[in-house]
């Protein structure tokens, strides 16, 4: 009955509309005061799920992100793409996915992703000739990818949800799998172009092709300060995002220069708006984490996996079938937070290393982004491309393929996730 309560409460308020973080917070009041549960006990809890110093790598994290954002870094990652492959037929597709690769390194937001460099390239794709829904999956499909990308926050949450797994393993455990999903997007968007008949990129005159190279590699400097720092065990990951921030908002204001530094003040209350929902969502989530683990909710899992059968190809696929379809339903951030202390214990009773299990669930969860009913990527791209979200999910058909390909991979090819978390001796 207790469980019944902490559960059933929280999907009746999520039903009736109500934020997931007061949801949380809510039904953990209830199943609380049904417990006797001290409800300061629960305040306790909610405290210190912030009571982390990895946490504060978040703030920096989506303030580097914003202040490259705003300053046109997504503008100079499309011109650079386009200098590497922008003359190959569907170029301008392929450098869509390539420029999320890069943007993806810098803010680590799917969302951002779509934002920033959807709304330059789904206008340009459609005036060349592309295909609007066609545009559109190209654009959310490839922002998903740059979440696996380091450095994401999201993987910051995931360490903090999983009791302090290492925020350097967890970066280098996401770079392969997310520039194989790349890699696979890529392929893809060039046998649809061939098919298509989709025209070739424009040539870039040869003398502002320095220019361009240079201008782009600065600001994907950024990331090499923040991963280098971190792999090499120079600086924490909370040192690094600051660092990585600092060099941002001298590059954006003193090197590229495009906006005025009043445009910092835009920049910083975005920053807020968006670290006070993340923020609440974890204080949120400690509670009803902590209640969940009281009812012994995540052995109960464990055991009704299990008692589905005792092969663990079988129950790794179950829990990848339930993340998908959580994905579909709820934000990424909330369910890394409710989803993690279910199922981390079921993914290490069948062997599985908390890193791999950490990388396997953002990259459903990432799919999960671009998927009906409740993707918000998806809703994004479609709203920038003018285009019904119908229409969107039946030209993701072939975008989804190759998602599921790589993250079949990513399940059950450990070594792909663990090789350079073990080589740089993460």
């Amino acid at each position: 009955m207790d469980v019944f309560i902490l559960i059933g409460s929280f999907m009746l308020l999520l039903m009736f509309r109500v934020p997931i973080a007061l949801s949380l917070i809510l039904s953990s009041l209830v199943t609380g005061i049904y417990l006797g549960i001290d409800l300061a006990a629960l305040v306790q809890r909610m405290v210190g799920g912030l009571n982390s110093f990895s946490l504060l790598a978040i703030p920096f994290f989506v303030l580097a992100g914003e202040i490259m954002n705003e300053g046109g870094i997504s503008r100079r990652l499309i011109n650079l793409s386009n200098v590497l492959i922008g003359k190959i037929r569907g170029g301008l597709a392929m450098v869509n996915v390539l420029a999320s690769t890069f943007f993806g390194g810098i803010s680590g937001s799917a969302i951002a992703d779509t934002s920033s460099v959807g709304s330059v390239l789904i206008p340009m794709m459609k005036k060349q000739g592309y295909d609007s829904d066609y545009a559109v999956s190209v654009t959310i499909s490839s922002s998903a990818q740059g979440v696996m990308i380091p450095p994401s926050h999201n993987m910051i949450i995931y360490s903090t949800a999983a009791g302090g797994v290492s925020v350097g393993a967890l970066f280098m455990g996401g770079l392969l799998p997310g520039l194989l999903l790349g890699l696979g997007l890529m392929i893809l968007t060039y046998m649809i172009a061939v098919k298509r008949n989709y025209p070739k990129g424009e040539v870039v005159k040869r003398e502002e092709i320095p220019r361009i190279v240079w201008e782009g590699l600065l600001g994907l400097f950024t990331a090499v300060i923040i991963i280098g720092g971190i792999v090499s065990g120079f600086f924490t990951a909370t040192e690094s995002a600051a660092i990585g921030t600092l060099y941002a908002f001298i590059i954006t204001f003193f090197v590229y220069r495009d906006i005025p530094f009043t445009r910092m003040g835009v920049i910083l209350k975005r920053t807020f708006n968006t670290l006070s929902m993340v923020l609440f969502l974890i204080a949120a989530s400690s509670s009803f984490g902590w209640l969940l683990a009281l009812l012994k909710v995540p052995s109960m899992v464990s055991n009704s996996l299990i008692s589905i059968s005792p092969n663990d190809i079988v129950t790794i696929l179950l829990i990848v079938v339930i993340l998908l379809m959580l994905g579909m339903i709820m934000d990424m951030a909330p369910l890394i937070l409710i989803a993690t202390p279910i199922l981390l214990p079921v993914a290490m009773n069948v062997g599985m290393d908390p890193v791999h299990f950490g990388v396997l669930m953002i990259l459903c969860l990432s799919i999960g982004l671009v998927t009906p009913p409740v993707g918000t990527v998806l809703f994004v791209g479609s709203a920038i491309g003018r285009i019904s979200i119908e229409k969107v999910s039946k030209a993701m058909i072939p975008f989804y393929i190759a998602m599921i390909i790589v993250l079949l991979i990513v399940a059950f090819v450990p070594a792909f996730v663990l090789l350079l978390p073990e080589i740089f001796g993460q």
